[in-house]
């Protein structure tokens, strides 16, 4: 049985990049080539067009707010945001039973609404607590899984560096993206609270002695300054001082003068390491967003949109059951392909089988990257839980076992918004 061209094309795409992925090809090459392998499988092969294609995918004023983001959780982290968040959060919550997993998930929740980049909020918080929660006899699998778990936060909460890219390719108003996820994101620190308090139970640790009043307030006093960032950040959006583009380059902008005037825990010369680190990141997000470029409209001219909407075709007429089929296709994805290479083949592909069915655009681009988020901390590819595994020094599968409880918490609250999408619609209508 001869197969038809687009046929091919499927399983070109499907089983190149299990293959290439496999190998541990970097993920924006690997999109490439199977972009590449599908279009000469299409008899479409013209290196120009993928070259165009390639150009295409980053080029895109929105998409400017990736490397800022990039750059404010680097300075963030270098001119002693972070830290100085993370010792408030101690100051306040630090002396109660398991204070420390507490401090992660305050201080998870306040990053989030800055820096934007789960891979950025993970590794400040990783690098900071993890020793301190070794030298107090934490349970190092446990406490790695609960910062990977807080980790995935930054994406849901704005600003959002995947609400930006969702925007973009879909075409979706990224400011009522970044405010449907205001809600969502506090009901995951919450839900990370109970889980960590449940957890706590077969945990044996010591109780602190709580600090006083003037000690706390010193500590909320020297984190002010961090703490005036989201509220100028999100201020600015909500009153249309600037585009959320425009915030990431104030976020930027903040970080980098509180670093060096305010604080002073940066000096001139270690701008120089600071913009080589995010320079790097960006590059490879980029790159993936070129690669991804190429695979989906590869992925349009093969007309697999169509094929999948034959597929969920039926479900159209039951929309609650078409996104709970919809979330768990996600969830398979994100076990294989990170967030960005999500948002940028499959976004575009479902989003129109979501608004026939009458679906909330805006509900389904929070779920879409609440999922895609979610994928950040299953393995086999969570790069979450292996920035976790590098920076603890911890084996790989222990974070795995660690994160189970706390993954099991979100697929819970993914279950919630997509029996109640009210708890997502309404803030929005509301604060718009």
């Amino acid at each position: 049985m001869s197969m038809s061209p687009e046929s091919q094309a499927f399983v070109v795409f499907s089983v190149g990049m299990l293959v290439l992925m496999g190998i541990g090809m970097n993920m924006g090459l690997a999109l490439v080539l199977t972009g590449a392998g599908m279009a000469w499988v299409l008899n479409f092969w013209d290196t120009q067009l993928l070259a165009q294609n390639l150009v295409a995918g980053v080029d895109s004023f929105p998409l400017l707010a990736v490397p800022f983001f990039i750059l404010a959780g680097e300075l963030m982290n270098a001119g002693g945001i972070s830290r100085r968040i993370i010792d408030m959060a101690q100051a306040w919550v630090g002396h109660i039973r398991g204070g420390l997993g507490y401090v992660a998930i305050a201080a998870a929740v306040l990053m989030a609404s800055m820096s934007g980049s789960a891979l950025a909020d993970t590794a400040a918080l990783a690098t900071i607590l993890l020793p301190m929660m070794r030298q107090q006899g934490y349970p190092m699998a446990t406490s790695g899984g609960l910062i990977a778990s807080g980790g995935i936060i930054a994406p849901i909460i704005p600003p959002s560096m995947p609400f930006v890219i969702y925007g973009v390719t879909t075409n979706t108003s990224i400011s009522a993206l970044f405010v449907s996820g205001i809600v969502p994101g506090l009901l995951m620190g919450t839900g990370l609270i109970v889980t960590w308090r449940f957890v706590l139970r077969k945990i044996d640790l010591p109780k602190g002695q709580p600090l006083p009043m003037r000690e706390r307030l010193k500590a909320s006093g020297k984190a002010f300054w961090a703490l005036l960032m989201p509220v100028i950040i999100i201020g600015g959006m909500k009153s249309g001082v600037f585009t959320p583009t425009e915030a990431a380059v104030v976020a930027a902008f903040y970080a980098l003068v509180i670093a060096l005037f305010v604080h002073r825990e940066m000096k001139l010369p270690e701008i120089y390491g600071v913009l080589l680190r995010a320079a790097k990141t960006t590059s490879v997000v980029m790159f993936l967003c070129a690669g991804a470029q190429v695979a989906s409209y590869m992925i349009t001219l093969a007309d697999l949109p169509s094929v999948l909407t034959q597929w969920l075709g039926p479900l159209v007429n039951n929309p609650r059951l078409l996104m709970a089929v919809m979330m768990v296709v996600l969830v398979l994805i994100g076990t294989a392909l990170d967030l960005t290479p999500t948002i940028l083949i499959f976004a575009p592909v479902m989003l129109p089988i979501a608004v026939k069915a009458g679906i909330d655009p805006v509900y389904f681009g929070l779920m879409f990257v609440l999922n895609g988020a979610i994928g950040l901390i299953t393995p086999p590819v969570g790069t979450v839980l292996n920035v976790v595994a590098g920076v603890g020094r911890m084996p790989m599968h222990s974070v795995i076992k660690g994160v189970n409880p706390f993954l099991a918490t979100y697929v819970v609250l993914l279950a919630l918004f997509v029996m109640f999408p009210q708890i997502v619609t309404l803030p929005v209508q509301w604060m718009r």
